[in-house]
């Protein structure tokens, strides 16, 4: 069937419609670093899944929280991180972070972290809430 023979059957506009829903980048849940994030939203996602081993201020089964976006990777004081996080070389920006928290075996092979958060607005969220300094 061709993209011609459809045109009898859909309207004009409804199929500029449905190529700009499928071409449109704003919608690709590829793209979910730049999806709005929500930081009140983020304290609540943090603190029903992140604080069994995380603390915005201490060290425990994980690193301190407290200013991680921005701060390099594996530069946390006092915690023993992994040779890939320790050997990172960025700093913690919304897309490694959104890497990192799909995905944290595949964003740094040996990496501790194995939780993932699969909700692509609940990282938004989160990462709002990292963002503005983690329970300030």
């Amino acid at each position: 069937m061709s993209l011609k023979s459809l045109s009898f059957t859909i309207p004009a506009a409804s199929l500029a419609l449905a190529s700009l829903v499928v071409t449109s980048p704003v919608l690709s849940a590829a793209q979910s670093p730049a999806m709005a994030g929500d930081a009140a939203r983020g304290a609540k996602v943090y603190q029903s899944n992140c604080t069994g081993c995380h603390a915005p201020d201490t060290n425990s089964v994980g690193p301190a929280h407290r200013g991680v976006y921005g701060r390099k990777a594996g530069s946390a004081p006092g915690f023993a991180y992994s040779p890939g996080l320790k050997k990172g070389g960025f700093a913690w920006d919304a897309a490694r972070l959104d890497a990192w928290l799909t995905n944290p075996q595949a964003f740094i092979p040996g990496a501790k972290m194995a939780f993932r958060l699969t909700s692509a607005q609940s990282r938004a969220d989160v990462i709002a809430y990292l963002k503005q300094g983690a329970a300030q």
